[in-house]
C-alpha cells in the first residue's frame, strides 16, 4: 500500500554520525525541476552514468536542503548551506551515498515499483507457458577399470 504524506513537511535525514540534513520532501515537482537543472542538461551524452548521477544528485541536494548539522569550514567553525557547500558535502563518498539510500533511492524506488506489472490474470499474459527448454544433461559413459 502507497502511505500518502499529506502534510508534505520537511524531515531531517542523518548521512554520518554527527552529520543530519533537512530536506523538503521528493516531491514530483521536485524531481523535474532538477531534470531540468542547468548542470544537469549540461552533462555531455557520452558521459558515464556515474558522472550523471553525481551531477543529478548535487542538482536535487541544492534543491532539497534547508539546513543541517554538524557540518562546518575547515577551521571547524559551523556554516550554512549553499551551492558550493552542498556541492563539497558531496564530495565525500559516504555522504553522497548515504544522500542516495536515505533520500534519492526511496522515489526511484517507488518510481521502479509503479513501472513493474504483474502479468495480466485474462490478458495476453494470462496462461502464457515456458517456451524454454532445460539443456540435456550429457550421456554417461561407463568407466572402464
Amino acid at each position: 500500500m502507497l502511505t500518502l504524506d499529506l502534510t508534505n513537511a520537511p524531515r531531517w535525514h542523518d548521512l554520518a554520525p554527527g552529520v543530519r540534513v533537512q530536506l523538503r520532501p521528493l516531491t514530483t515537482a521536485l524531481m523535474v525541476a532538477t531534470r531540468s537543472d542547468p548542470a544537469v542538461e549540461a552533462v555531455p551524452e557520452d558521459a558515464s552514468d556515474e558522472e550523471r548521477a553525481v551531477a543529478f544528485a548535487k542538482a536535487l541536494a541544492r534543491r532539497a536542503v534547508l539546513a543541517w548539522d554538524g557540518i562546518g569550514d575547515a577551521d571547524g567553525n559551523p556554516i550554512e548551506p549553499g551551492p558550493e557547500a552542498i556541492d563539497a558535502l558531496l564530495d565525500v563518498w559516504p555522504i553522497f551515498e548515504a544522500f542516495q539510500l536515505t533520500y534519492v533511492s526511496k522515489g526511484l524506488l517507488l518510481e521502479r515499483e509503479k513501472n513493474a506489472s504483474a502479468l495480466s490474470p485474462n490478458g495476453p499474459s494470462a496462461g502464457a507457458s515456458d517456451t524454454a527448454k532445460p539443456a540435456r544433461k550429457p550421456a554417461r559413459t561407463a568407466r572402464r577399470g
